[in-house]
């Protein structure tokens, strides 16, 4: 709609300011009562030296489309009112006709982005504290496609370090077998906890784990057969949480696996001569930019997570050609990336224009930091069981009879799991609470998958058949806000990906069901006239909207609940 404003503006404005810029200025009125579009004449004003009220009153003479039913000036504003039905025609015909892929584009055709989520350590339990990595990372992948990009999404695992000496002893010395194999993650975290306890009061036990990862990183046969394991066991768990989750990678390459590259990195820094000494230890100044030196080797020769992430960039970038590499990670890490990325600089790689670290708030609970309960780690899967126990009670008591009552329940909690992380703006900090995600009504993933199989049981109900509906065009006001919406949907997608945030579509899903919801209060969509093939239409670009946004989000649509 905006395109079609820009066009005729263009035609009077061509001299002062581009189609792109105008595009760029018109606005949405807040009071539909004041039009569809306005365009500001501020910009207009600086360069014609005439009041914006002035220029807004010229402009109305001046403008003429078919496309318009009204052009008024409102004090500096340009404001039309669109010819509802022949707008209204060409969108909805398009959702028709292009279906899921509506609001696809090519923007990305022919490059990859590298997506950076979830990096879960080994042999620890999945805790709430992973869910924002996983989510946000999983709907920038799905939205990044949706654009036209090839993504890769990684899992850099934490399956490395002195954690898993420590662990390695523990289990030698405490450990069961039997009791790991039955429950892996359960059992060797009670170990580590263990070790920990017992080193309280037996500090020599710190040197033991030492040693054990020394024999790790030696290739020891006994170290590697049970770092091997403990890996396979963890994944093995993990995987239970990320089926649940509907989220899959490409990689699970962790920093295990750039154990054999880090020293190419150290020599490449000393080719470049960007290394220094620094109390025995080797850094990379970067006062340049404001910033504390990046510890690339400790004195005792120890490399560092910089040197690691130094090494995983430059291997992505050789593996995989990336335009873009994105870090789904905390808040608290922007100054590591801040010098990783300032470090890639200085050694002359001009793809680290395409790297950007997008960091997420905290998930709280009655506003701490949601970490432990009882001392406990409050563990994903747990919850994500809870939300669909939970779901799967609502359905008993409302809809008992509903056939496939087991897996609505997993995609509603689920759902309501995911959708009350991804409708927080990435950067705030996310307030945890079971019984409000789950609620039908108000701000929730339910509400929205709710509003989805209300629109697909109204469509089961019509005698005539779908695929031989079309479109007429429509003029209600109730239509035409939801029109305006659908219209939306395309440029929803771009600025979500833009801004790496998945709250834009989540807010934007949430004001189309209040919508339609409204829509469908007023309307009697099954009553046989003339509009009924318009109404149907319409429902089925709803329904094809509501289930392509929630896709993004990495949530399910379910027809029925």
């Amino acid at each position: 709609m905006k395109t079609y404003y820009a066009d005729v503006l263009s035609k009077v404005l061509y001299e002062h300011l581009s189609h792109e810029k105008i595009v760029q200025l018109i606005e949405t009125p807040k009071y539909e009562t004041h039009g569809d579009l306005a365009f500001p004449c501020f910009e207009l004003a600086k360069v014609l030296k005439k009041s914006p009220v002035q220029i807004a009153n010229e402009l109305v003479e001046q403008i003429h489309s078919d496309i318009f039913s009204k052009v008024e000036a409102v004090g500096p504003y340009v404001n039309v009112f669109l010819n509802r039905k022949e707008i209204s025609i060409p969108i909805i015909e398009e959702i028709l006709q292009k279906k899921e892929k509506y609001g696809s584009s090519i923007e990305g055709k022919g490059q990859t982005i590298v997506v950076d989520l979830s990096s879960p350590n080994i042999a620890k339990p999945f805790s709430m504290g992973h869910l924002r990595s996983t989510v946000i990372g999983n709907s920038i992948c799905q939205i990044a496609q949706k654009v036209g990009y090839q993504t890769v999404g990684i899992n850099h695992l934490g399956d490395w370090g002195t954690q898993f000496g420590k662990l390695m002893y523990a289990y030698l010395t405490w450990g069961d077998e039997a009791k790991v194999k039955a429950s892996p993650i359960k059992e060797l975290n009670k170990l580590y906890v263990y070790f920990h306890e017992m080193a309280q009061d037996n500090p020599a036990l710190e040197n033991e784990g030492r040693i054990w990862f020394k024999k790790l990183e030696e290739g020891d046969e006994e170290a590697t057969r049970l770092w091997t394991w403990f890996r396979e066991v963890s994944l093995k768990d993990f995987q239970r949480i990320y089926d649940l989750l509907d989220v899959q990678f490409d990689s699970y390459n962790g920093e295990a696996f750039f154990n054999d590259k880090m020293d190419d990195v150290v020599r490449l820094l000393e080719e470049k001569n960007l290394l220094i000494e620094s109390d025995g230890a080797k850094v990379v100044d970067l006062s340049e930019y404001n910033l504390p030196p990046c510890l690339i080797k400790k004195s005792d020769g120890a490399t560092l997570y910089a040197t690691r992430d130094l090494a995983a960039a430059i291997y992505r970038q050789n593996t995989y050609h990336f335009s873009q590499a994105i870090y789904v990670v905390g808040g608290e890490q922007a100054l590591h990336f801040q010098q990783f990325f300032h470090v890639l600089e200085k050694m002359g790689y001009d793809w680290v224009k395409g790297m950007k670290y997008v960091p997420f708030g905290l998930m709280m609970k009655d506003g701490k930091k949601m970490s432990t309960r009882k001392g406990k780690t409050i563990l994903l899967e747990e919850v994500l069981q809870e939300a669909i126990g939970l779901s799967k009670k609502n359905i008993q008591e409302k809809n008992p009879d509903l056939s496939n009552a087991d897996e609505v329940a997993r995609q509603v909690g689920v759902g309501a799991v995911i959708f009350h992380d991804l409708k927080n703006e990435r950067t705030n900090n996310c307030e945890f609470s079971l019984e409000s995600m789950l609620k039908p009504e108000g701000e929730t993933g339910p509400y929205i998958q709710y509003t989805h199989a209300r629109a697909c049981s109204i469509l089961r109900k019509s005698s005539i058949a779908l695929d031989k509906i079309h479109f007429n065009g429509l003029t209600d006001d109730y239509s035409w806000t939801i029109i305006k919406l659908l219209e939306q949907f395309p440029e929803i997608i771009s600025r979500a990906f833009h801004r790496y945030e998945p709250s834009v579509i989540s807010k934007y899903l949430l004001d189309l069901a209040q919508s339609f919801n409204k829509y469908y209060g007023q309307v009697r969509v099954l009553e046989v006239d003339e509009q009924i093939h318009s109404r149907l239409a319409l429902l089925v670009a709803v329904v094809t909207v509501l289930a392509e946004g929630l896709r993004l989000l990495g949530i399910q649509a379910p027809q029925e609940m």
